[in-house]
């Protein structure tokens, strides 16, 4: 009988310190940028200065070269000539290329075929994307170590690249840094980089790209704290030849302005502050922020129609908000000392008539009400009634109107015949 144990298999036997040969793919390979650099630097010399030769190059060359893992070499090289050294020195002992954008001319047609470059290879290897961006951070960090020249030309193709698409309104952060703005360099930076930018699109669509990234706001801080003020960027940029950058940042500064305006006065109106206090503080706003007395006007009406929980029934909304406008008729009547002010509160409680559909029928008593309260006189309303109103709600708002109108055109009429007959 065959026992158990003879059914298994010898064991054979080792010998201590025995080598495996190690399959070649399961090696790391080394990282090495100085071969990638040598193969990049030798191709672009051999050919030469004819960009859309070096576009094809590049795209050919992209599959027999590991382009993902030297992406920063490859940007390096074609940006500055050759690997930058931290702070973006090149370093003395390595080869380098004439073919760059640093050693190209400072003009901005050039620039635009440099970009030419940059977008086909991005779209080509389109895993790039990520590295050019990282790239172009890190060149921003080191512009103290560039020539004005090398730097007027990277701001240019930046510009441009912002203006296409290729790059990201995020990498502008990188201006922020604090030595570089201290020093001036973000501000004149930004300069050439702006001229580029909007010259290839215009101020809307650099404005549409800059809010995507929350920076819209932001570029006061190119300049040092204590130069923080709109008078100052305004003056900067419009010498430099940027003057709707500035009445951009202007604009921005103004709306910022605004909301805060409205935050203020509605927390204000909830807390009850008295009507004086909250006059004095509004016309200090209007003083620093030179917001118009319209502006104002349209502000108070939204913020005193917000801080309250309107009734869904149209019989009984009237009521309710004839009831709370007259208590807020002393505030509204202090910013409507013009005309043109009136107008525009006239305006505003059309369309919010006309918006909230439990209003429709309120908007004549809104408006007598507002003129026994002397918040709007005749001659606004009459105009407002004769060719100033909105087309929404148009027909329905004008017959609610009519009589009121009538009225008013009478008692203009019986008070200019008493004045003659004073006379």
């Amino acid at each position: 009988r065959v026992s158990f144990m003879n059914n298994q298999k010898p064991q054979k036997p080792t010998l201590s310190g025995q080598r495996f040969k190690t399959r070649k793919r399961d090696e790391k390979e080394r990282f090495d940028p100085t071969q990638f650099q040598d193969c990049i630097i030798q191709g672009l010399t051999e050919t030469g200065t004819d960009l859309e030769a070096v576009a094809k190059f590049l795209d050919a060359s992209g599959a027999k070269l590991d382009y993902r893992r030297y992406a920063e070499t490859l940007f390096d090289i074609l940006v500055a000539g050759g690997m930058l050294a931290p702070g973006g020195t090149l370093a003395d002992d390595m080869t380098r290329t004439n073919v760059c954008v640093f050693a190209a001319q400072e003009d901005l047609e050039t620039m635009q075929a440099f970009a030419q470059v940059f977008n086909k290879l991005i779209r080509r290897y389109k895993y790039l994307e990520k590295g050019f961006e990282d790239e172009v951070k890190k060149l921003l960090l080191f512009l103290k170590g560039f020539s004005e020249s090398e730097r007027n030309k990277l701001a240019m193709l930046t510009g441009i690249l912002l203006a296409n698409g290729t790059l990201n309104a995020s990498i502008l952060n990188s201006l922020y840094n604090e030595n570089l703005v201290k020093e001036g360099v973000s501000a004149a930076f930004a300069v050439k980089l702006f001229k580029s930018w909007i010259n290839e699109k215009d101020i809307n669509a650099v404005a549409v790209s800059l809010r995507k990234v929350n920076m819209d706001n932001r570029l006061m801080e190119l300049f040092p704290a204590n130069k923080q003020s709109v008078e100052h960027f305004s003056k900067y940029f419009t010498e430099a030849g940027l003057k709707e950058l500035s009445e951009y940042v202007r604009n921005q500064q103004t709306i910022g302005a605004r909301k805060e305006l409205q935050k203020e006065l509605q927390e204000q109106m909830s807390r009850g502050d008295p009507f004086k206090d909250i006059i004095l503080y509004v016309k200090e706003e209007m003083k620093k922020n030179n917001i118009s007395e319209q502006t104002v006007v349209a502000i108070i009406w939204s913020s005193v129609m917000s801080t309250v929980e309107w009734n869904k029934k149209e019989e009984l909304v009237a009521e309710q908000a004839i009831k709370h406008l007259k208590q807020y008729s002393p505030l509204l009547a202090a910013f409507t000392t013009q005309g043109q002010s009136e107008l525009t509160l006239l305006l505003k409680i059309q369309e919010y008539c006309y918006d909230n559909i439990h209003f429709m029928k309120a908007f004549q008593k809104i408006v007598v009400l507002f003129y026994k309260a002397e918040v709007l006189s005749e001659e606004p309303i009459l105009k407002w009634y004769k060719d100033a109103h909105l087309a929404k709600g148009k027909s329905v708002f004008l017959e609610q109107m009519k009589k009121f109108v009538e009225w008013l055109k009478n008692a203009e009429e019986g008070k200019q015949q008493r004045g003659s007959q004073v006379e």
